[in-house]
């Protein structure tokens, strides 16, 4: 059996930090992810390979154990050793596997995992005596994987709330989930779905599946904060002469006082009308002014433009 260099598969050193080995994890994680490799069998094993080291690396008391271990066996650049000489299944053939909970023959040798070849005694292992017949073999409860996925929405779907039915393509297969996205919901925040994440170890619960809520970007508003920002466009004349104009927020259509001699890139405040927050409060809208010329002129209206052109005003 090959000595699992857990340090070495995320790419740490043996005195990294618990920040240090977790910012490793997540990069390699990240980078091996079943849903961006759909069908790579070599990516999910780097993936599940990252996660076993995680596992241990992560885990105070088993790192030390394992790094107890390691100085003991004098284990290094993934060196064979035999499990027999450790009081271990005499005879067994062993080799890597990752079936059942995902981890592999190495981990439930001394982390648990229903090993059906026996169990290590720990103290045998490290010259120890606990008084209390401590085995790593033991088979341990442990949580499935979280999940992390994308969900893409409308920013109105955002401020109203919606339903939706999502796919799913992990490891263990395509999945589709029904949720329910709250209203007010920002960008960035996550809809956490209990369980629905990969299958627990030896009876521990499933993981957790985390949909990442982004906002696409076909919205005539942009949200800044709980503000929103919307064009409006408005002719020559009702920007020089003033008007009132319609608009449609998010909740209902209002009309717009447009004041005369407004210029472009101007800002009309629409108080209370801007994007929510989960409790129902509002932010405010802001009209951006933008003065368009007619596509096509009628004839009266090019009568009057050439009028105007003749009478003179003062600097721009």
């Amino acid at each position: 059996m090959k000595y699992r260099d857990y340090y070495e598969i995320l790419g740490v050193d043996k005195k990294a930090s618990a920040d240090e080995i977790k910012k490793a994890y997540r990069k390699m994680a990240k980078k091996y992810h079943p849903d961006a490799h759909p069908g790579d069998k070599a990516a999910e094993e780097k993936f599940k390979e990252a996660n076993e080291a995680y596992e241990v690396l992560s885990d105070s008391e088993k790192r030390k154990k394992y790094d107890q271990f390691g100085r003991e066996g004098q284990f290094y650049n993934g060196a064979d050793f035999d499990p027999s000489k450790y009081g271990f299944g005499n005879g067994v053939r062993y080799e890597y596997r990752t079936e059942g909970g995902g981890f592999s023959d190495f981990f439930n040798m001394f982390f648990g995992g229903g090993d059906p070849f026996g169990s290590f005694d720990s103290d045998s292992i490290f010259g120890g005596n606990t008084g209390r017949g401590s085995r790593f073999g033991r088979s341990m409860k442990m949580k499935g994987q979280d999940i992390e996925s994308l969900l893409e929405i409308s920013l109105e779907d955002g401020f109203r709330g919606a339903k939706r039915l999502v796919s799913l393509r992990t490891a263990s297969g395509d999945r589709r989930i029904s949720l329910k996205v709250p209203a007010g919901i920002r960008p960035g925040e996550k809809i956490k779905l209990s369980g629905q994440g990969s299958p627990g170890v030896n009876g521990g619960p499933d993981g957790d599946l985390y949909m990442r809520v982004e906002f696409r970007k076909d919205s005539v508003y942009e949200l800044k904060g709980m503000d929103l920002e919307a064009r409006l466009p408005l002719y020559p004349w009702e920007a020089a002469l003033g008007a009132e104009k319609p608009f449609n927020t998010l909740d209902g259509k209002i009309s717009v006082r447009i004041p005369a001699g407004i210029q472009t890139d101007n800002k009309i405040r629409i108080a209370g009308k801007g994007y929510r927050d989960k409790s129902g409060a509002r932010g405010d809208l802001f009209l951006r002014v933008a003065i368009v010329n007619p596509s096509r002129l009628s004839k009266e209206q090019a009568e009057l433009y050439e009028k105007l052109s003749k009478i003179k005003t003062g600097p721009v």
